[in-house]
């Protein structure tokens, strides 16, 4: 079982200490109660990692790299890549572990490159990731010089991915908890700066989840929401059918004036539209680390502009706005 005592040691004399049983509490009945099917076989590939000093965290313009302080021997190399392989897929990268390169089906450096250059510094700010996935962008946070960069995500396959490059990271200030968004304690106002990243039309209620980002932010934090949005005037929403792009849990693609005036009504101030980029099948892809179906077959074959069930192909945008002072 992955223990979480070095965040909850982290994370002593800061404010979020105060929400330290709530967040004990969360992730007994969220990770600890409710056990996984795979659980024992992602335990076995994090307990056959090869045991390598913790490298230097590299997270240049590519892939978050931990670079060898030593040479790293072809059997160590087998091992690296068998155990790392064993939790297939990964889908958020690439990374690259003492010369293993994890190409992964996100390019999510391109992503980064895109909401790095509008935010505010993160140095010494406590930082949240809401859907974190298995934390790349936590190790991006940190290098950027968050003193705190804690993740969120319930999907089980993420944690133990995050630990297994966490093992070669070394001590870097860097969490992921298995829990969802609606599980943080209510009214923390407690971080700097939160990020919400490919979530927002996930949830059935989009008001809940502005209203949870909203109260883990600081009075005067700082919001960084990235969703997909729809071409149109406010007041335009698509509500798919079935499925949108092959994703049955697709809620809701507002247009970026309507999204504005979500956030408004939420609460938010200075929101403001900064990036739209429609995904590309270079972005998102198929790799020998995610061989399932990815963009490509999301799409309609003979227009990347549609999905396969006819509506626009994904386009994201992120606003950056603030909680009130």
């Amino acid at each position: 079982m992955i223990d979480f005592d070095e965040f909850f040691d982290a994370i002593a004399g800061t404010p979020l200490a105060a929400f330290r049983e709530a967040w004990q509490a969360a992730v007994a009945a969220r990770y600890e109660d409710r056990p996984h099917g795979e659980h024992e076989r992602w335990q076995r590939a994090l307990e056959t990692l090869p045991k390598l000093p913790p490298g230097r965290c590299e997270p240049g313009a590519g892939a978050v790299a931990a670079i060898a302080p030593a040479a790293v021997t072809a059997d160590q190399r087998q091992a690296l890549q068998q155990s790392l392989m064993a939790l297939h897929p990964w889908r958020k990268g690439p990374f690259s572990l003492h010369g293993i390169d994890i190409d992964a089906e996100w390019r999510s450096d391109w992503k980064w490159q895109r909401v790095s250059r509008h935010i505010s510094p993160l140095h010494n700010r406590h930082v949240l990731d809401v859907g974190c996935g298995n934390g790349y962008y936590l190790w991006r946070m940190v290098a950027q010089g968050a003193s705190l960069a804690l993740g969120v995500d319930p999907t089980r396959l993420c944690l133990f991915q995050f630990h297994a490059v966490k093992q070669y990271l070394g001590a870097l200030p860097a969490y992921l908890l298995p829990l969802r968004s609606e599980d943080l304690p209510a009214d923390m106002r407690s971080f700097d700066t939160v990020f919400s990243m490919g979530v927002l039309y996930h949830r059935r209620s989009p008001f809940d989840h502005l209203a949870e980002l909203r109260g883990a932010l600081k009075p005067g934090g700082e919001l960084v929401l990235e969703t997909l949005i729809i071409d149109g005037a406010a007041g335009q929403v698509l509500v798919p059918g079935d499925r949108y792009a092959q994703m049955r849990n697709v809620w809701f693609l507002p247009s970026a004036p309507e999204l504005l005036h979500w956030l408004a009504k939420a609460g938010f101030e200075a929101a403001r539209l900064v990036d739209i980029t429609q995904t590309s099948t270079e972005e998102q892809r198929r790799t020998d680390w995610m061989r399932f179906h990815s963009l490509e077959q999301f799409l309609d074959p003979d227009d990347h502009d549609r999905t396969v069930e006819g509506y626009p192909a994904p386009r994201r945008g992120i606003f950056i706005a603030r909680a009130p002072a």
